[in-house]
């Protein structure tokens, strides 16, 4: 029982657009790319961030636009990206959620494993 009290729970959250044919969710990968994006302002240095190639952080984020059906990010040609106020909103209540789910697992888990 000791060892089990050393562990710690993950939750992995995803958004989907049920109506949507496509498998492309908002889920960790993504909602890094836009804080990268909010933080650095542009989607280039995001995915510099994550050691990412800038081809593929851009196909991530227009398949899950168009599986969404809304747009995350404004582009602005060289002079780079900001959020949509959309993907601004997504993105805080993604982290809040994930962050609250996160907390509520760790304390069932520490409950049922005593």
């Amino acid at each position: 029982m000791g060892q089990l009290q050393t562990l710690c729970m993950g939750v992995r959250l995803t958004v989907t657009n049920p109506s949507s044919e496509s498998t492309s969710a908002f889920g960790p990968g993504v909602a890094k790319l836009c804080l990268g994006v909010r933080e650095h302002g542009s989607l280039n240095a995001s995915a510099k961030a994550m050691r990412m190639a800038y081809s593929k952080a851009w196909r991530i984020i227009k398949d899950t636009e168009d599986s969404l059906g809304l747009k995350l990010l404004v582009r602005d040609g060289a002079h780079g990206s900001t959020l949509t106020e959309e993907g601004s909103r997504l993105v805080d209540a993604y982290l809040a959620i994930q962050d609250r789910l996160s907390r509520e697992a760790q304390e069932l888990f520490d409950e049922m494993v005593r």
